[in-house]
């Protein structure tokens, strides 16, 4: 039932609305309940579940005649603050959504046990106090003066503070006077180091951070400085003020505190002597830190600012000239990321200069950079002498030997990989500038011609502060930061605008002239006749696309194709063969020659970059010689370059997986539930039985790819067949329990499930003309042998949105003499017909495209929807040649208008509460608001959110958060439920009401509660838990005492000192963020693990890179073990070498400072020393 509430204050917010009725109601058994307050109004809306209870609720406090009169007939009359409160039933129904989520909420508090219906006498938590006052007394660092531990104050703000302590941040609220901006500052629980209580009359609170915080200010609407000073009456006050204030988010809390945020991270508070006890009880919510008691002292040195510019005068000074950029780079890194103060790198520096003067540069940065690693934080538990300027001069001098020592074996990844380079990078963030590389990345063009200048350019990415893409968020505006904030660069790609990077440089010195930026891209060809800042950065971006290969061919080699296009039924101009050409076998020869993965798989098609063309080559075994056929469509820019560019090739038909969009879509068009819950039955027991046996273990390993160079998945099997169980060590379970759950996750997170009748695959034309309208080609070779598609099937593209991305075509063979069987691994499209397909797929072309194609009949549709189509907006024309500025413009403005994903969110919301599904005019509206927001990358031209349909604050439960995971001594997911207080669900600035979920009766929801993580993942480690034998010895330990046995005539002491230098050389940094380190199970792994639910795209980005990096690093350290320093390839010296390796990681771990003890080295060395003994002993 709903109830219609009247007479309330206009300034009360929702959350105090319901604060005021929940007593009320919980003394009628109602704990559940749903309000909605709007802003300004004196009316709200009170919906309960329980019609019965509603309308005891009424019966008491219910008002059944209008006026006075009618008030002092209710039999209990309510009040608030003595205004008379008017409750009755409303004229409307209320939302089904919402009473789903009454449903939803009560049945999760009633199996946690929160509430006490069953048993009215049970005992509940006092409600934690969550609103603290206090004063900010002191922003700095934690250094010592002797060997006393103090914060050095570089920054204070007088005037009392508010302390509201969420369900995941702290939000500072500090009060200013009537005629100031109010001014906040967030701090999420993730980014507490730690957090120190200390004194006793005069108590403070000190939290040191990981990352900066996020700073915020409000600013009252002009005219209002009445209601402003009146706001400012009370401490709460503030939020009755009917005209809610501007709220932004700000780089700092203001212009003195800006010049520390990013580097200073340690944040003081007084606080009340009687609130200790309640602050430490605050320990009960999900993710707090750990409360150290700990006395700290203030102190005052040379302020922040002043150090660093001291720090950059001697870097730019000629005194420091024998200081290579990187060298530099690396100092600056120490005090920029906070690793040092200021003024102990430049002590460092002025000692470097008499202890290695004389070292190789390259090797000093190296060192620098690894020693970052090892310094310890300031702070409890660390002695002041472990940061005194000679024991860190020794620390980096010890480092230095280190990498000097193992230079045989250090893995240099760019001499290694012709693709690779090594390049700088930074990180910019509303708050700070983080220095961090080099990091291998794959050439672009501009990098592969200036390949002996890589260290002149600059990958910078724009992030928030936790390292993830700044979003659209509800509750604030982003204006200042991106206009203010983020505002020269050289260019970007298609891709790295989406990421938010660009690339900036430096000039150099290139055949006698300085090199500056616009001659760089002048170069590259001629932009002037484009007209879009949009469009002229994408066609710039090409150069800047990762290319893994590239392949010289004269200009001679080159012919041009007309395209295949024609006017439809309607006279719209369709082309059939937009962005895809040929060419001869001659050419892909020459290719398969340069492309190293191309040797052994020999693929037939290309997505390629020449001169100003970009898109796919495919085999046309007609052609005879060196023969390249592009199109018109290809060509988007007049260029001189000879070197055709390898992006991709179809080596192999990808895997298919489907997701959530594309199951929605799947399900309005007829496909049964029961359909997609058999698949994710069968997707969760393939997980379950890797826990089964060790065998199973191995193969899931081996299957998903993670410890491929180490031979981890051989690993795990020998062990078995030796008597031993990996899940006996620690590590090796924690790594494969991630692997798992990192599974589970996309499956509930993502419905991300493998449909082993389906493919992924690049789309090509029919160069032949043989396929007729609605015919596809679809031969597919790999491992298994080959087969062609026959029969109906499903082709899709992704993201698809609207039901009409889905068609139904006929796959057919072609005859033997046909040339498209010399082609293999994509989709061949016919180019007949009225509309070409691609284009009916999401509006998707043949210029690199992946297709989708299904023919598992259990997913077959029952009906099909006519495809999308979409105007074709061009792009933004500014009337003039585009110069840099207006691309700045453009990237800027990019970011701060990309709502694609709010808006995909949206449609999947309105996908499932509306009875037309997909087909709803809303949702067929977002699916063409998502087409101009993916195309907006292009043509410069934003979507329109005024069209944006409206949706309510409640949602389908699929789409709620997750319990975090967190990597410690083990692996553990925090229970969400954990002492969660529903009073701390709303928006910190209650700019919206709070979220709701309710229990989708769709087969998304269905999905998504089918699979319980937390029962999933604790049965499996009771399970790995179970087969742990009782031994004395470590794991590691049996390991080496079985090779001992097997190979006891083995001499291998002589290689001890080797094994150390490889033992050392394998210890790397891989990072997620700036300043935050991956955890070594992370890594092993090749996975980071999301915060909460399935991985962000951007740590699934970052997951693919760090096991790309990971696995060469491991795949040189396995060489270097197996063939030593004078490749000798005997079996006798590849043992003793391995049995080296293995003795010094099972009896001489070293423990690093900020990594701990890094163990992974022991299973590297294991692996190969047991296959050693293999080969050795025969068995």
């Amino acid at each position: 039932m709903e109830v219609y509430v009247r007479n309330l204050h206009e300034g009360a917010t929702e959350k105090q609305t319901k604060q005021y009725f929940r007593p009320i109601l919980a003394r009628l058994n109602i704990h559940v309940f749903h309000c909605q307050k709007p802003r300004n109004k004196g009316f709200a809306k009170i919906t309960i579940a329980d019609r019965t209870l509603a309308q005891k609720f009424l019966d008491l406090h219910g008002q059944t005649k209008p006026g006075r009169d009618g008030f002092n007939l209710v039999k209990q009359k309510l009040f608030q603050h003595h205004r008379p409160v008017n409750c009755t039933q409303s004229y409307n129904a209320p939302d089904d959504f919402v009473l789903k989520s009454l449903v939803r909420e009560r049945k999760e508090k009633l199996l946690a046990g929160r509430l006490a219906l069953l048993t009215p006498s049970a005992t509940r938590h006092q409600p934690l106090q969550r609103i603290f006052g206090g004063q900010l007394v002191a922003v700095g660092s934690m250094d010592y003066e002797g060997d006393d531990l103090i914060i050095v104050d570089q920054y204070r703000l007088g005037g009392p503070c508010e302390m509201r302590f969420l369900r995941r941040s702290v939000l500072v609220e500090f009060i200013t006077q009537p005629a100031d901006p109010i001014r906040q500052m967030e701090v999420s629980y993730n980014s507490i180091e730690s957090l120190l209580i200390g004194g006793s009359a005069h108590p403070y609170l000190t939290f040191s951070l990981a990352e900066a915080p996020r700073c915020f200010e409000k600013t009252m609407p002009a005219g209002d400085e009445v209601l402003q000073r009146l706001g400012r009456l009370a401490l709460h006050s503030r939020k009755d003020i009917p005209n809610a204030p501007k709220r932004c988010r700000t780089t700092a809390i203001d212009a003195a505190h800006q010049a520390i945020v990013g580097s200073c991270l340690c944040y003081s508070f007084r606080v009340k002597p009687e609130e200790i006890h309640a602050i430490t009880s605050l320990q009960r919510l999900p993710g707090y830190p750990d409360v150290v008691p700990w006395h700290v002292e203030y102190a005052t040195k040379l302020p922040f600012t002043q150090q660093m510019t001291n720090l950059n005068t001697a870097l730019s000074a000629a005194r420091y000239q024998e200081f290579s950029f990187e060298v530099k780079f690396q100092l600056q890194r120490l005090a920029q990321n906070g690793y040092l103060p200021p003024y102990k790198v430049l002590e460092l520096m002025q000692a470097m200069k008499g202890t290695l003067a004389d070292a190789d540069q390259l090797m000093l940065a190296t060192a620098l950079r690894r020693f970052s690693n090892q310094i310890p934080y300031a702070g409890p538990g660390v002695d002041a002498s472990e940061l005194s300027q000679a024991t860190l001069l020794e620390l980096l001098v010890e480092t230095h030997d280190h990498v000097l020592r193992e230079k045989e074996y250090a893995v240099d990844i760019t001499q290694q990989y012709e693709h690779l380079a090594a390049i700088h990078k930074i990180t910019v963030t509303p708050a700070g500038v983080y220095l961090c590389g080099p990091e291998p990345e794959v050439k672009n063009r501009v990098l592969r011609q200036y390949s002996a200048f890589s260290s002149y350019f600059l990958q910078v990415t724009f992030s928030d502060e936790d390292g993830e893409p700044l979003r659209y968020d509800r509750s604030s505006s982003l204006e200042t930061i991106y206009n203010e904030r983020f505002k020269k660069f050289l260019g970007f790609s298609h891709s790295s605008l989406r990421a938010q990077t660009c690339w900036f440089m430096a000039p150099f010195i290139w055949n006698g002239d300085i090199r500056f930026a616009r001659a760089v891209v002048k170069d590259l060809g001629d932009f002037s006749a484009i007209r879009s800042p949009a469009k002229c950065a994408a066609r710039i971006g090409q150069a800047f696309s990762q290319a893994f290969s590239s392949v010289n061919l004269p200009r001679e080699c080159f012919l041009l194709l007309p395209d295949v296009e024609r006017l439809d039924s309607a006279g719209t101009r369709r082309v059939f063969s937009d962005g895809v050409g040929t060419c001869s076998k001659s050419i892909l020869e020459k290719i398969w020659a340069a492309y190293a993965q191309s040797r052994a798989w020999k693929p037939t098609l290309c997505q390629i970059r020449y001169a100003g063309a970009k898109g796919m080559i495919s085999l046309d075994s007609r052609l005879n010689g060196d023969v390249l056929c592009l199109r018109p469509s290809m060509i988007k820019f007049e260029a001189t370059s000879t070197q055709i560019e390898i992006c991709g090739a179809g080596f192999k038909p990808l895997p298919f997986f489907l997701n959530r969009q594309l199951i929605k879509i799947l399900e309005d068009l007829g496909v049964p539930q029961e359909a997609f819950l058999d698949l994710q039955d069968e997707a969760v027991e393939q997980l379950r039985i890797t826990v089964s046996n060790p065998i199973n273990a191995g193969y899931y390993l081996q299957r998903e790819l993670v410890g491929k160079s180490a031979k981890i998945p051989w690993l795990i099997r020998k062990l078995f067949y030796i008597g031993m169980t990996f899940s006996e060590d620690q590590f090796l379970r924690d790594t494969h329990e991630l692997a798992v759950l990192v599974r589970l996750r996309e499956l509930k997170y993502r419905s991300r499930i493998f449909v082993e009748r389906g493919i992924t695959v690049y789309g090509i034309m029919d160069e032949t003309g043989y396929l007729k309208e609605g015919e596809i080609y679809c031969s597919v070779h790999n491992e298994k042998g080959g087969m062609v598609l026959t029969g109906r099937v499903i082709v899709t593209r992704c993201p698809a949105l609207h039901p009409g991305d889905v068609q139904y075509v006929s796959a057919i063979d072609v005859p033997k003499d046909s040339p498209l069987r010399s082609v293999h691994n994509c989709v061949v499209f016919s180019s007949k017909g009225d509309r070409d397909l691609p284009s009916q797929l999401s509006g998707g072309d043949l210029d690199g495209d992946l297709y989708n194609i299904i023919f598992d009949d259990s997913l077959m549709p029952t009906m099909m929807s006519k495809p999308a189509d979409y105007p074709i907006r061009p792009p933004i024309d500014i009337g003039r040649e585009v110069v840099r500025s207006d691309m700045t413009d453009f990237f800027v403005q990019f970011m701060e208008n990309d709502q694609l994903g709010r808006l995909s969110t949206l449609h999947q919301t309105l996908a499932d509460q509306r009875p037309a599904g997909v087909f709803d005019s809303d949702c067929i509206r977002l699916a063409e608001m998502c087409s101009t927001a993916v195309d907006f990358s292009k043509t410069g031209i934003p979507v329109d959110l005024n069209g944006m349909p409206k949706a309510s604050n409640v949602r389908p439960d699929f789409q709620a958060p997750g319990p975090r995971v967190l990597i410690q001594n083990a692996i553990k997911i925090e229970d969400i439920d954990a002492e969660d207080d529903e009073e701390d669900e709303e928006d910190p600035e209650e700019s919206a009401p709070a979220t709701k979920y309710y229990e989708s009766p769709k087969v998304l929801g269905r999905l998504y509660r089918a699979i319980d993580e937390q029962d999933f993942f604790t049965a499996i480690q009771r399970q790995s838990q179970a087969s742990i034998s009782q031994q004395h010895s470590s794991l590691a330990v049996r390991v080496w005492d079985y090779v001992k046995h097997k190979a006891a005539l083995i001499q291998y002491q002589h290689y001890l000192d080797f094994a150390r230098e490889v033992k050392d050389a394998t210890m790397r940094e891989y990072s997620s963020h700036p300043i935050h380190f991956a955890s070594e199970v992370e890594v092993f792994a090749g996975t980071l693990i999301g915060k909460n639910g399935a991985q962000s795209k951007r740590q699934r980005e970052i997951s693919k890179s760090m096991k790309e990096k990971h696995d060469r690093d491991v795949a040189y350290t396995v060489q270097c073990i197996l063939q030593g320093e004078e490749q000798d390839f005997s079996k006798e010296e590849a043992l003793a070498r391995s049995m080296a390796c293995l003795d010094v990681a099972v009896h001489e771990r070293r423990t690093f400072k900020r990594f701990g003890r890094l163990v992974s080295f022991t299973w590297v060395a294991a692996a190969v020393c047991l296959k050693e003994v293999e080969k050795f002993v025969g068995i």
